[in-house]
């Protein structure tokens, strides 16, 4: 068997797999094909590839021959049409997002994998590529809200005088909001951190941030630890009690999403509009509508002197650990399908079924056959 790694689109500094997962991948008895330069921008050389016993290919021949081919980012339709009819196509197709490819991928009778789509179970924690590259993306925010804000994170006693902390305001304590809440105490800010399910406010206050209440929320037990929509009288509550906070914070970082749904706006325009000259905005969100009104994907608007980053994919920008935790969590999965050099897909394992698109032309996902059948 064949396993192929193409080279990402030159805006993804990340590879689906470093050479260190493919001696892992060779050690199960299958060829594993590198597309030439794949590994660059993550510092993996081709050289590397081969010491650990891969093959470099172009990506033409990969296409064609590769029984399951390995990506990040999805490939164009065309080049799907160009794979081998029984080869598998595995990466993170934001399938739910975008039904063009969805559809197309059944109409051609594809079998496809899009590993946003791994259930939210603790047996597929390892797998998990949403988790892992929130963590990154939490990480680099505070980072990134650190080098735009014209103050200090920490306090300083100097004999010029004293610096207070900056003020953080974290909305969504998720993956990325506890990894952004970690890091802007490391960094010796004052954080606050907001999240509609209450089961994360220990969690907040455990890493030394304080909870933000706001009462009356809706949760579900089965959405998998994400949020769930919420009335509007709720709604509104919790806008006027993020405008309360956003008007004494420095520094404010938006991680709320639902899945297969459009982000919750939670920064209003009168919010920005109130908040301080200097401030800055890190909007996780962007790309998925914006939890910030004046969001724009992968752009910076500056507001009043407030400064707001559309943030999408910040985990290409450390390429490096991003494709070791990436890599991992699809060797994990990989071991669930390959058995004996072999691809053996086993439906009735919920994580294979539940990761999967379409398989034979018949869509497999429950809310992905929700989604066609609307």
């Amino acid at each position: 068997m064949i396993i192929g790694i193409l080279k990402e689109p030159i805006d993804e500094a990340r590879v689906a797999l470093l050479p260190e997962a493919v001696k892992t991948l060779i050690s199960w008895k299958v060829s594993v094909w590198v597309e030439n330069n794949a590994g660059s921008s993550a510092y993996a050389s081709d050289e590397l590839y081969k010491e650990a016993g891969a093959e470099i290919h172009q990506r033409a021949e990969i296409l064609q021959q590769s029984d399951l081919l390995l990506g990040i980012q999805a490939i164009a339709e065309d080049e799907i049409a160009k794979m081998k009819p029984s080869g598998v196509l595995m990466g993170q197709l934001n399938a739910l997002f975008n039904p063009e490819l969805t559809n197309y991928l059944v109409k051609e009778k594809r079998t496809a994998f899009s590993m946003e789509l791994v259930p939210r179970t603790t047996r597929a924690q390892a797998m998990d590529v949403l988790s892992s590259m929130a963590t990154v993306s939490g990480y680099k925010a505070v980072l990134m809200a650190a080098d735009l804000l014209p103050r200090f994170f920490p306090m300083f006693m100097t004999a010029a005088g004293s610096i207070t902390p900056s003020r953080v305001l974290i909305l969504g304590a998720g993956v990325a909001g506890l990894q952004a809440i970690a890091t802007a105490r490391r960094l010796g800010a004052s954080v606050f951190a907001f999240d509609v399910r209450q089961a994360a406010k220990e969690e907040v206050l455990s890493l030394g941030a304080k909870f933000v209440d706001v009462e009356g929320a809706t949760e579900d037990k089965g959405a998998g630890g994400y949020a769930v929509e919420q009335s509007a009288e709720y709604l509104q509550k919790q806008k006027d009690t993020i405008h309360e906070h956003a008007m004494k914070a420095d520094v404010i970082i938006t991680t709320a999403q639902i899945p297969g749904r459009k982000a919750p706006q939670l920064v209003e325009e009168r919010t920005v509009r109130a908040m301080k000259p200097g401030s800055v905005i890190i909007d996780l969100a962007a790309s998925s509508g914006g939890n910030c009104a004046l969001s724009q994907p992968d752009q910076t608007v500056e507001v009043n002197g407030v400064r707001i980053v559309g943030v999408g994919n910040l985990a290409a920008n450390m390429p490096q650990d991003a494709s070791k935790m990436y890599g991992k969590n699809y060797l994990n999965f990989l071991k669930l399908i390959i058995k004996d050099g072999n691809l053996n897909l086993n439906f009735e394992d919920d994580i294979v079924a539940g990761t999967c698109v379409c398989h034979d032309g018949k869509p497999v996902n429950s809310r992905i056959v929700q989604m066609l059948n609307n």
